[in-house]
């Protein structure tokens, strides 16, 4: 008797899921615009009326995939390497190569679910701007406070930790963007080598001073 009382009460977070994982797959593979709300049912296996009761329209669906489905990927795949790692170099250059590998496996390039929403809606709409720019934001800051970190232990000499997160965060959606043309992963591989020599070329002047 318990069971199907369990299943009841799991339904709506069950039907949620799968809506919100249907439209994130279709939004990175196929864009938002191009994505219509029958194709997001189809796809969910749920009926019209389950999906709506969640997510009344599809503005309400894409805000919902870039909170809980971009800013979760974007903490997994880049925050918490890098705030694991030894040192924001290390976590970079791991992040990058782990990403690099994952591409090359699948043998296709769908690019960055963030920086692909990015250029299609943050023009388009100011709430989905503001959405995009708070995970861009929380990424940035996250590369930041490693380097803090990292310059408090003596590891790092830069004048702006802030602006060295930025051009990180941008040097990989660049490359991500052109490795999306491509349909190969050299362009974040490329990247990741030049990233290491201005890290090495930091950590070189720094043990200079100390001698």
């Amino acid at each position: 008797m318990p069971a199907p009382a369990r299943s009841r009460s799991n339904a709506p977070d069950e039907t949620k899921r799968r809506v919100l994982d249907a439209a994130a797959a279709a939004f990175q593979s196929r864009g938002y615009h191009s994505t219509t709300t029958h194709e997001i049912i189809r796809d969910a296996g749920v009926t019209a009326g389950a999906m709506h009761h969640h997510f009344p329209t599809k503005k309400s669906i894409g805000l919902a995939v870039i909170r809980e489905r971009v800013s979760s990927a974007v903490e997994q795949t880049w925050i918490e390497p890098v705030r694991l790692a030894r040192s924001g170099a290390e976590g970079i250059r791991q992040t990058f190569a782990a990403i690099a590998s994952t591409l090359d496996k699948r043998g296709s390039v769908i690019g960055c679910p963030l920086s692909n929403l990015a250029l299609e809606l943050s023009l388009a709409d100011p709430d989905f701007r503001r959405e995009i720019q708070d995970v861009f934001d929380g990424w940035q800051r996250a590369i930041a406070d490693k380097f803090r970190a990292d310059r408090k232990a003596g590891e790092l000499r830069h004048d702006s930790p802030d602006e060295l997160a930025t051009f990180v965060v941008a040097s990989y959606s660049g490359a991500m963007a052109i490795a999306k043309v491509r349909q190969d992963s050299l362009p974040l591989r490329s990247c990741a080598k030049q990233l290491a020599a201005l890290f090495e070329d930091h950590a070189r002047r720094q043990r200079s001073k100390i001698r």
